[in-house]
């Protein structure tokens, strides 16, 4: 007996019915997985896979770079400001107690001191900031943005901040260049004197007299040449080297100047980061097939 088009119809809505009920059956897991609280990084799982290849998903996604030039430049301006802040106080109490008797002579390397280190707490705080900033613009322009949100969306705004810090992330790179050789110049001062200490020491001092070997610090204009006495010879000089001001300040500037170095190192890479995540979103304005690993 052929069958009707109604009986066929009728079987074919209830073979359509049984697929649409056994697919249902089947997603349900991996949408109970999703209203537990699993994240949205973690709702790619294909079958099989567990929280440790989700991980390693996660991980996949961190930008590296920038993880590692922020703390390279945390540590860098934390020594810069902590170390030069001690040695400059350092600086000044030994050129008081030692080089200039009359205060009026360092007034002006006194007021010096005190506007550089209110300099210093403003690098501090300001690089603390952008240190974080910079961090958390390479996590957002990286794959695991993409996987958590999952959708990736560049915007003309977007790709002007990244160039807004691409140009001053330079800037500042710049910057540090400066005072990376500005902090050089009290190193070498000191080495300097450093230099005359050691040569006192030295056997070939003893047949001279040692009082021939001055330090004049009226030469570097830290003191005016009126100052006095604003020279230590012989076993002034001697003194003067044994003292704890002397010997704390010349390492704390050495400190401060390899954290200047470390600084410019860090702003370097970021740069670098940056430039390759503006390189990125622009590409990504016309194909949305590469992510950012920076």
């Amino acid at each position: 007996m052929v069958p009707s088009r109604r009986d066929t119809f009728v079987q074919l809505s209830e073979t359509l019915s049984t697929q649409s009920s056994s697919r249902t059956l089947t997603d349900s897991p991996r949408t109970q997985r999703t209203q537990h609280g699993v994240s949205s990084t973690c709702s790619v799982f294909q079958p099989g896979e567990g929280c440790f290849e989700c991980c390693i998903k996660c991980l996949g996604g961190v930008p590296y770079a920038s993880l590692v030039a922020t703390i390279l430049c945390f540590s860098g301006v934390a020594l810069f400001c902590g170390c030069g802040h001690v040695a400059l106080t350092g600086t000044v109490t030994m050129v008081e107690n030692h080089f200039s008797r009359v205060t009026s002579d360092h007034a002006t390397l006194t007021n010096v001191v005190q506007i550089l280190q209110y300099i210093i707490y403003g690098i501090a705080c300001f690089f603390f900031l952008y240190g974080i900033i910079l961090l958390a613009e390479g996590f957002y322009t990286t794959s695991a943005v993409k996987e958590m949100h999952s959708e990736f969306k560049t915007t003309v705004c977007g790709r002007c901040i990244s160039a807004m810090f691409v140009f001053l992330t330079y800037i500042l790179g710049l910057g540090w260049l400066g005072i990376f050789g500005f902090s050089a110049v009290p190193v070498f001062l000191f080495y300097n004197m450093w230099t005359a200490c050691g040569a006192m020491k030295s056997p070939i001092a003893n047949l001279t007299s040692v009082d021939n070997i001055c330090v004049d610090v009226r030469q570097y204009g830290i003191i005016p040449w009126n100052a006095i006495p604003g020279k230590a010879c012989g076993s002034t000089l001697s003194a003067i080297c044994n003292t704890s001001e002397f010997y704390l300040s010349y390492h704390l500037y050495i400190v401060a100047c390899a954290g200047a170095g470390a600084t410019v190192i860090a702003l370097l890479i970021y740069v670098m980061a940056t430039t390759y995540n503006f390189a990125v979103l622009k590409f990504k304005s016309y194909d949305n097939s590469h992510t950012t690993k920076f």
